[in-house]
């Protein structure tokens, strides 16, 4: 049984009228968390498909330019301020949730009070679809807060009345390129874990892909769907993976499980910590032998997207890591590498 991951804001918190009058364009859509790894593939792709994409950004000191170079519209709001939520929603058919806390926010404020919030909001804007991005298997671990979270809020979700769509995602081939392939090339240390953990790495472009197929899909309404990728890799494939492709031997540094659980035992006892100590726990469940990885077939046929046209891990490393070495050689072996990254 899930754990409440603490109290949600009452209705009467917010300042949420629903919306009449004039009709909303049904390709009116709200992304949150459009600044993201995902969020920015998922505007992109909207937008290339006709979207009119609203954004949610933060005040923030370096601002979101880009999507506005894109052509999306802008709006400032914060998921911690709740009552900067209505407003956005004004004039918005759907709703694109890609939002998450960042290391150094509270997941209780951003995806628990935060997500409650805006679902609320939707309901009462009578907003006509929500695509929420939820975690693999987040029901099945109550004692890791995130997963919990994500979990009691895809019953919210379900339980609003709300038109919605849940997309639980494994792993991103981006995330890949900063663990793996950055501190190769660098020759700094990668780290891993004693463990036999498979991932099912996607490109957050096919995600991008599918997450506007599951838009437009009637068939997606009301469904919870985990998007996987071709195949799922161990920590030690993928750092192999990278050495062959960059010709180089990886430091590796192997943390031990145990020790995983330990520094989060230490660490939650201390107020000052306690998001540290969550994080530690989602950790712990990706050292836990577990495999990230779901069927697609149906899901493919669902989405009317073709299986060969999903990017692999192997053909995702081997563009980077061209790119990589050719402007390596344009510029000269001796060359710092850092300044090459794409």
């Amino acid at each position: 049984m899930l754990r409440s991951p603490g109290s949600k804001p009452s209705r009467g918190s917010l300042v949420c009228e629903a919306n009449s009058g004039t009709p909303v364009p049904k390709n009116s859509i709200l992304v949150v968390g459009g600044t993201g790894t995902l969020g920015r593939q998922i505007v992109r792709k909207a937008l290339d498909e006709g979207y009119d994409v609203r954004c949610i950004v933060r005040p923030r000191q370096n601002p979101a330019d880009f999507l506005r170079d894109w052509g999306a519209t802008t709006v400032q709001a914060d998921l911690t301020d709740l009552t900067s939520l209505p407003a956005t929603l004004v004039g918005v058919s759907a709703i694109i949730d890609c939002a998450t806390a960042r290391p150094e926010e509270s997941t209780q404020k951003v995806d628990w009070e935060g997500k409650v919030a805006l679902i609320q909001c939707a309901q009462a804007m009578g907003i006509q679809r929500y695509v929420f991005f939820s975690i693999f298997n987040c029901d099945k671990h109550p004692e890791v807060p995130l997963m919990n979270i994500k979990a009691c809020t895809e019953d919210f979700l379900a339980s609003s009345g709300l038109n919605y769509t849940t997309l639980r995602l494994c792993g991103f081939m981006q995330a890949v390129i900063g663990n793996y392939a950055v501190p190769i090339l660098e020759d700094r240390p990668v780290w891993g874990t004693n463990d036999e953990t498979r991932t099912a790495y996607l490109d957050t472009q096919d995600v991008a892909r599918m997450t506007m197929a599951a838009l437009r899909s009637e068939e997606c309404s009301g469904r919870t769907l985990t998007l996987a990728g071709p195949r799922a890799y161990t920590t030690k494939e993928v750092i192999e993976l990278c050495e062959d492709m960059s010709d180089s031997k990886a430091q590796i540094n192997t943390v031990p499980t145990w020790l995983l659980k330990g520094t989060r035992n230490v660490l939650k006892g201390a107020q000052w910590a306690k998001d540290a100590a969550d994080r530690l726990a989602f950790a712990e469940v990706l050292a836990n032998n577990e495999t990230w990885d779901a069927p697609m077939d149906q899901t493919y046929e669902l989405l009317g997207i073709e299986a060969e046209s999903v990017n692999t891990l192997e053909d995702y490393l081997k563009e980077y890591f061209n790119k990589i070495m050719k402007r390596l050689k344009e510029v000269g072996a001796s060359t710092d590498r850092t300044n090459f990254y794409v």
